[in-house]
């Protein structure tokens, strides 16, 4: 499957992640866990990471599946 991840880092440490897999924030400071909490509670900015995910992420996916299966 595909999996995207979108890390917020401040000061060189990462302080919350969108993981799709999980499908939501995850916080990794005091700060980051904050702002997760706040940001899932957010339908809106949730919606946000899912559309780049669809955007992104499954577009390219298919353009490089579709190069391997013309390869072989």
């Amino acid at each position: 499957g595909i999996e995207f991840i979108d890390s917020y880092v401040f000061n060189k440490v990462e302080d919350i992640r969108f993981n799709s897999t999980v499908g939501r924030y995850v916080g990794y400071t005091e700060h980051g866990v904050k702002n997760a909490e706040a940001w899932n509670s957010d339908a809106g900015i949730l919606g946000q990471e899912q559309a780049q995910l669809e955007r992104f992420c499954k577009t390219n996916a298919d353009i490089s599946y579709s190069a391997i299966l013309d390869k072989t």
